[in-house]
């Protein structure tokens, strides 16, 4: 490696040994420590390794633990256990062991606080490269934390549970959703059954054949299936709530529907406002509450906030930034939201409600309470009559429910559950 590239490979180790303290110790989700100066500073291609370190860091902590706690009599602290982890990895994944000890030491020494924990570093690390090659395929696959684990193995049974953490250790492909008649799309893109299409190695996301022209944007297949069971029409009204990042408001407008997208967050209105600029595709924007939005619509897609634990394959922090407080409360909103949405509703219209969930409470039943609660409101099974959707995945009350797990020989998908709910005449 040259002095540059030492360098460089240097500051995307600490900007994931950054990110990692973000997470472990300080609880904070990767999206939000990405904002972070320490971050924003490292040219482009440091920061995009700084990233997928933590992330494959993250996705094998505990086999990274395992093989560490033979060689340490107590925990250091957290910063100097997260270089221990963060080279761990690195030497499972066949990294040059001199350059990843090497490295490694130099952080620790970079810390007035830790750097009498250099020799620590430089032992331990050297015994786990003799280890770790070997080791590391042998181990089981990483488990969630007990306090998403029992729910979710009452929920979906212990066989399910273990094929989801398989799909959540494998990581997730780069999906896209095209705008109708695209003819600017990436090679090696394979077309799936539901017509989104994945990459297995995309590379940079903004070199993409497409991208420029704005005939695709990101979206997991998974994601993009709320619009689709929608099935929205050219001129119809559809307000989408929870809006951001966009990605189903896109949908909406590139079917010809008259779009209102809602979401609180400004900044993340922001990347709405610059997909529907590079897509050329419009949509009025409403920077504000949910529950504040009037009138009537044809239609309303409500992705309602969630624990987002479906989509862990994707965002591995999660499972360890958070501890399970604060679902109840999601819950409870999501109930509220959901009532308001359905009097934006017109007789005779639509609403689809969808969480990027695996807990049944924040699916399933909220939409058997709301059809308790609602007279006027029915399920449609009908809407889900979609290709490339297993009857299978069809719940009990008639929404659909999506797992980490299904296309499994494909890369699998997001953790998703969708109803489509109709308002009588």
């Amino acid at each position: 490696m040259t002095k540059t590239g030492a360098k460089s490979g240097l500051a995307a180790r600490e900007g994931a040994a950054f990110l990692l303290n973000q997470v472990l110790d300080d609880r904070q989700l990767l999206s939000s420590a990405l904002g972070a100066p320490q971050i924003a500073r490292l040219d482009p291609a440091d920061r995009a390794r700084a990233q997928r370190l933590a992330t494959d860091t993250l996705r094998g902590l505990e086999r990274a633990d395992r093989l560490l706690e033979t060689h340490l009599r107590k925990k250091p602290d957290v910063p100097v256990l997260n270089l221990l982890r963060l080279g761990t990895v690195e030497l499972a994944g066949g990294e040059a062991a001199h350059g990843v000890v090497d490295a490694m030491v130099e952080l620790a020494g970079k810390s007035p606080r830790h750097a009498r924990q250099k020799g620590l570093v430089n032992a331990v690390l050297r015994k786990v490269a003799v280890e770790a090659p070997g080791a590391w395929p042998r181990m089981r696959v990483p488990r969630l934390p007990d306090w998403l684990r029992d729910p979710l193995t009452e929920a979906w049974g212990k066989d399910a549970i273990t094929a989801m953490e398989r799909a959540h250790f494998a990581g997730a492909p780069l999906d896209l959703s095209t705008k109708p008649g695209a003819t600017a799309l990436p090679e090696g893109a394979e077309r799936l059954p539901t017509g989104s299409l994945r990459l297995t190695d995309p590379g940079q996301v903004t070199a993409l054949t497409g991208y420029d022209k704005g005939d695709w944007w990101v979206q997991d297949a998974a994601a993009a299936l709320p619009a689709m069971v929608l099935k929205p029409q050219a001129g119809e009204t559809i307000i989408d709530l929870c809006a951001a990042p966009g990605g189903k408001t896109l949908q909406l407008a590139a079917a010809g529907a008259k779009v209102t997208a809602v979401d609180t967050a400004e900044h993340r209105m922001e990347i709405v406002r610059q997909n529907l600029a590079r897509t050329g595709l419009s949509a009025t924007l409403i920077v504000g509450d949910a529950l504040e939005q009037g009138g009537q619509y044809d239609a309303v897609l409500l992705d309602a906030p969630c624990s987002a634990t479906g989509t862990i394959r994707r965002h591995p922090d999660l499972p360890h930034a958070r501890d399970g407080s604060g679902i109840g409360e999601l819950i409870e909103l999501q109930a509220q939201m959901l009532a308001h949405a359905w009097t934006l509703v017109k007789p005779g219209g639509r609403l689809v409600y969808c969480t990027c969930s695996l807990i049944p409470d924040e699916g399933e039943v909220q939409v058997e309470e709301a059809l308790d609660m609602f007279p006027d409101m029915e399920i449609d099974r009908a809407a889900l009559g979609l290709p490339g959707i297993d009857p299978a995945w069809i719940a009990e009350e008639g929404g659909l429910r999506l797992r980490p797990d299904y296309w499994a020989d494909r890369g699998g998908m997001d953790g998703f559950y969708i109803a489509c709910l109709r308002k009588q005449g």
